[in-house]
């Protein structure tokens, strides 16, 4: 009998002490909730991205007659040339190629990528154009006058709107008399009323 009272009186004790810890802990747990409630976690701000405004603009160098490498053809009559390891884009000088959209705009572009493409060409700059471009004339080691072969070969008009250079109308007829390039069509739009008609759209 007396070893029974003694195992119930160990049972009571250890309910005691169950019961006194749940009761402290759930005491532990309501003091953090309140605690939080009343000082929230300060919320980290978002990582602000670097604004690209600060990028400097493109200085234009000042440039005469320079000789580099032609890195780029754009199309028949924009080049990228390489000069002092700065590349320079160049619009050919009085002349107007079809654009790339336009009949025979990828042919007067690949015709411009055979003539000079990775070749080491002389520019005379004529100035610059609206978007920051040389206006400039063009020609290979081989002496090979760029802006005057590309309207030789039917690739080109003379851009009569800003040049009166008699020998480029003399080869812009020739070229099509013999229905060179884009003469082969009876009556190829010129570039500048494809553009303008663009715009309208």
């Amino acid at each position: 009998m007396a070893r029974q009272n003694k195992k119930g009186g160990i049972a009571l004790v250890t309910i005691g002490l169950a019961i006194v810890l749940l009761v402290f802990n759930l005491g532990r747990l309501t003091q953090r909730n309140e605690e939080r409630r009343t000082n929230p976690a300060p919320v980290e701000a978002p990582e602000q991205h670097k604004s690209h405004s600060t990028k400097k603009p493109k200085v234009l160098r000042e440039l005469d007659t320079f000789t580099g490498k032609v890195i780029g053809i754009k199309d028949g009559d924009t080049f990228e040339v390489l000069y002092d390891s700065v590349p320079e884009r160049v619009r050919l000088a009085e002349i107007d190629c079809p654009e790339k959209k336009q009949a025979f705009g990828m042919k007067a572009k690949q015709y411009a990528s055979d003539l000079c493409f990775g070749k080491t060409v002389t520019v005379i700059n004529t100035g610059r154009d609206r978007y920051g471009r040389i206006v400039g004339k063009i020609t290979t080691q081989e002496g090979t006058n760029v802006n005057e072969q590309m309207i030789k070969a039917g690739f080109a008009w003379h851009y009569k709107q800003y040049s009166d250079n008699a020998k480029l109308d003399d080869y812009e007829a020739q070229a099509r008399e013999k229905h060179l390039g884009l003469w082969a069509d009876n009556n190829p739009t010129p570039p500048w009323d494809y553009r303008k008609e663009r715009r309208r759209k």
